[in-house]
């Protein structure tokens, strides 16, 4: 029988261009601007260097990029933290974000897709040894189906971040084990206005995440509710952190961890992220997040 321990993230990559500015400008209104900077990025991207960072099991990722210099500092930031590549080179630019931070640390995305349009459900490598599969919506839907489709045939779980915030297909969310969203992409699959726990209890799938930012979050697990507080911390930059969170918390669970377990260490790896400016350059190791957590217990001791 084959030990399935490694984790497959199939999903966009981006190269961010980031400027900050004293607050995220209203429509027509022109902003006086700081620093510029550009960093590798895409939600695909962050939760595969995310789940490397996190270690315990081997990360791979299926990704479009273009054939242009974009790529570059992209397929170099993936593999410096130790993922493996599967590549589909696309005629597309490689895709891009504009994000826009406040000095408060809040930002404002727009995203370019460009060559993560091209992935296509027959891209999907081989998933002999994965055992869990990380997907998101920044690629096209029907490619995200069939690659969960897949991985159930397979006996992986999939775990499916559904961000950006969409109505998502009933056979789509059948073939999800867990589901990390954030309250306005909850709201966007439960199709109501109720409050976040009832939300909760319309999705029919195994186990459910919702995000809360600042008050932490809260997971359905069957009819058991978990409530995972936030840590406080002096926040920089927010940019990447909900990727941080849905990275470390499948490298968790990859090495076997429980849920309370899991989220806890996802939530103190999400923490830490906004600590720093950029996306993937803002996520912390396992050591960094177990000396985190740590320093915690030492302040309620």
């Amino acid at each position: 029988m084959t030990f399935r321990s490694s984790i497959l993230v199939a999903g966009s990559a981006n190269l961010d261009f980031v400027v900050r500015a004293p607050h995220i400008p209203a429509p027509g209104e022109t902003v006086l601007g700081g620093e510029f900077r550009t960093f590798p990025g895409g939600k695909g991207a962050n939760q595969a260097v995310a789940c490397a960072r996190a270690g315990g099991a081997p990360t791979r990722m299926l990704l479009a990029l273009g054939d242009d210099a974009f790529a570059l500092p992209i397929e170099e930031s993936l593999r410096a933290a130790g993922v493996a590549l599967d590549i589909r080179r696309s005629d597309r630019a490689t895709g891009t974000a504009f994000i826009c931070v406040s000095d408060e640390g809040e930002n404002a995305i727009t995203v370019a897709p460009g060559a993560n349009s091209a992935l296509r459900p027959q891209d999907l490598p081989s998933l002999d040894g994965i055992g869990h599969l990380l997907l998101q919506l920044e690629t096209p839907l029907d490619s995200v189906a069939a690659y969960a489709r897949a991985a159930r045939g397979t006996g992986a779980s999939v775990v499916l971040n559904a961000a950006p915030a969409q109505t998502l297909p009933p056979a789509l969310l059948e073939d999800v084990d867990v589901l990390i969203v954030n309250e306005g992409e909850l709201a966007a699959i439960a199709g109501a206005g109720e409050s976040i726990e009832a939300n909760l209890g319309r999705i029919d799938v195994p186990c459910v995440i919702v995000t809360l930012g600042e008050n932490g979050c809260l997971a359905r697990i069957g009819t058991e509710t978990l409530k995972q507080p936030a840590f406080a911390v002096e926040v920089v930059d927010t940019t990447g952190a909900g990727d941080t969170f849905c990275g470390a918390l499948v490298a968790a669970l990859a090495r076997g961890a429980t849920m309370p377990a899991a989220l806890r260490e996802a939530s103190a790896a999400s923490a830490l992220a906004c600590t720093r400016m950029g996306a993937q350059s803002s996520i912390p190791t396992r050591a960094e997040v177990e000396a985190f957590l740590r320093g915690k217990a030492l302040e309620i001791a």
